[in-house]
């Protein structure tokens, strides 16, 4: 007998709707199935194929659920509610633990037994879709296993149990860096046209294994061969205390692209010396070290705290009892740049904390290179390859009932944004198909704002953003903007609470009608004039506000190339954009930045207005 692992302790059902139950046994035997008291039975076929449909039932439990073929599954602690499916990249994947600088005392009270996560195995398979999710497990959200969720999935679930009283599941399959053609069926793909080649060539599984070993051979032997030839490893530099006169000094923080260590690859040693009071707590503490590129093995009085092994998780290290004391204490960072400028982020904190202080580590460092060596080569993400994930992680899916998709994905798409409106409808319809829900309901997230260095008046952060909102054309859709709520200097921000409150309102306006409007002001249309332009919204709501003094984020350009800050001003809910050397501009555009900082147009709901270019 074999099931889907989603078929297991703990799952969530969708209410309201018949449920399938697909799987596999031995030939032409019969197949019971009972749940809620009724029974169901099918013959398995001669290859042992067998599939019942549970009958749509009331939201409620937890129940049993029995399956009985060549052998007998028994599945407790099952609830009916309302599932559902969370796609994208590292943003929806993001997991709680990493937003604990903004939530961790809220969290800590979190004990949500009926809101239940199911992390979908990342697996990608390019020879065929799989017919089974093949492991993971249903966890509820308690202090033992909420800190793995979906950070962005638990500030919804939260959100919508508060609201609809009754049982959430979040069914995760996000795989951090993909592009969205990973998420798409090869048949869409071939249709779409371009990917042909590649597809063919993931087709040869063992091209693809001889590559990854390959890979992580090299990748090894560099670490080897930096270790062996790293200064700061072999005289244990993180044992000495203050650093020798020919060490340089360094701005924490800050980038190495201004000092002599622009283009050094390899290892670089960091220290510096902190006084703290001789009324310090020796108890258990903790080391923030901002987001340091690329990564970090980090030592206080010559004891290892922690390291990090790529660029994007903020450095939280726990500092054990004992180890900072009254007085001097030397803090070391080995950072290792593979094939980026080095650089300790800035904007970031950089301080110990204990439970009575704060100590900054921000200022002057020194620095002592330890080994240069050629960069790292890059690996081959092969989970970033069209299909591969579809294939693994939505397919196995196929048929289930869910409540709806929340979406988070396009930064891996900004390289290349102009299509990507085009491919997202194609994901939506192959979704809907693999789920056997042609009207289902698909909520996505517009881009957040990112500092990126982009000093050009083109941003391909607002191209794609700009093709997210023309995504709003799929019927049963919804768009969280998030434009405010994002980090200049994190790709990653960690207000998720925001954003899933927002997911939530979507989710609502969506599925029950029962709120409006579910998105800030949306562009509708645009009335040229002599002096200006005006722009018309959708979802204006109780009406259209500005959070500041003025309107601010709107450009005006004659040619669609060139284009000048305005001045813009809401009249009778609508925008007039215009500047007084621009006479009879042709377009306007808003928010058209990497990071849009001076954007400030909100419904009175709180939503803000989506960037757009007309």
């Amino acid at each position: 007998m074999k099931v889907s692992q989603l078929i297991s302790d703990g799952m969530v059902i969708q209410r309201d709707r018949p449920f399938i139950v697909n799987g596999l046994n031995e030939p032409n035997e019969k197949i019971v199935l009972a749940f809620r008291e009724k029974s169901y039975q099918t013959m398995s076929t001669a290859n042992g194929e067998w599939q019942i449909t549970i009958d749509a039932t009331k939201a409620g439990g937890p129940f049993q659920l029995t399956i009985i073929g060549d052998q007998k599954l028994e599945l407790n602690n099952v609830l009916v509610g309302d599932v559902w499916l969370l796609g994208g990249q590292s943003n929806m994947e993001l997991p709680v633990r990493r937003t604990l600088d903004l939530f961790a005392d809220e969290l800590k009270t979190v004990n949500q037994p009926l809101i239940r996560h199911f992390a979908v195995p990342q697996i990608y398979n390019f020879e065929q879709p799989q017919a089974f999710i093949e492991g993971g497990e249903w966890c509820p959200a308690t202090q033992e296993h909420l800190y793995d969720f979906s950070a962005a999935g638990v500030f919804f679930a939260s959100e919508m149990y508060q609201k609809e009283q009754v049982p959430i599941g979040l069914i995760q399959a996000a795989v951090g860096g993909t592009p969205i053609e990973a998420w798409l069926s090869e048949e869409t793909l071939r249709q779409y046209g371009g990917f042909d080649p590649l597809l063919a060539n993931n087709k040869n599984s063992e091209r693809i294994e001889q590559t990854i070993e390959l890979e992580q051979q090299q990748q090894a032997l560099w670490y080897t061969a930096l270790n062996l030839q790293d200064r700061g490893l072999i005289e244990q530099w993180y044992q000495h205390g203050e650093p020798a006169l020919a060490w340089q000094k360094f701005e924490v923080p800050g980038s190495w692209a201004e000092t002599e260590l622009a283009t050094i690859r390899g290892a670089v040693w960091f220290t510096r010396e902190f006084v703290l009071p001789e009324s310090i707590d020796q108890g258990p503490a903790q080391l923030k070290l901002g987001t340091i590129v690329d990564a970090d093995d980090t030592y206080i009085n010559g004891h290892y705290i922690g390291g990090t092994a790529y660029k994007y998780p903020p450095r939280r290290y726990p500092i054990p009892e004992g180890i900072l004391k009254p007085g001097r204490n030397t803090i070391m960072v080995r950072v290792i740049s593979t094939n980026e400028t080095g650089q300790f982020i800035p904007g970031m904190p950089y301080e110990i904390k204990t439970d009575q202080a704060s100590y900054s580590l921000a200022g002057t460092w020194h620095y002592q290179v330890g080994a240069v060596t050629d960069p790292l080569s890059p690996m081959t993400f092969f989970q970033y390859h069209p299909s591969g994930v579809f294939n693994g992680m939505i397919a196995p899916l196929n048929g289930l009932s869910v409540k709806g998709v929340l979406w988070y994905q396009g930064e891996s798409n900004t390289g290349d944004p102009d299509d990507y409106a085009e491919k997202f409808k194609r994901l939506v319809k192959d979704w809907r198909i693999t789920l056997a829900a042609p009207t289902l309901p698909f909520i996505f997230v517009q881009l957040a704002n990112l500092e990126t260095g982009n000093q050009q008046q083109e941003s391909n952060w607002a191209l794609l953003r700009d093709q997210q909102r023309q995504c709003l054309e799929i019927d049963h859709t919804a768009m969280v903007v998030s434009i405010d709520i994002g980090e200049a200097n994190d790709l990653h921000p960690q207000d998720k609470k925001t954003l899933g409150q927002r997911l939530a309102r979507c989710a609502q306006g969506l599925t029950t009608s029962k709120q409006r409007p579910v998105m800030g002001p949306i562009f509708q249309s645009k009335q040229l004039s002599v002096d200006g332009i005006t722009v018309y919204f959708n979802h204006v709501g109780q009406g259209l506000v500005c959070k500041g003094k003025a309107l601010g984020g709107f450009e005006l350009s004659i040619d669609q190339i060139n284009y000048q800050p305005a001045c813009a001003k809401i009249v009778n809910n609508h925008v007039f954009v215009y500047h007084d050397q621009i006479k009879q501009p042709k377009y306007v555009r808003y928010a058209w930045a990497d990071n849009p900082t001076e954007a400030n147009l909100y419904n009175q709901e709180g939503l803000p207005a989506s960037p757009f270019q007309a």
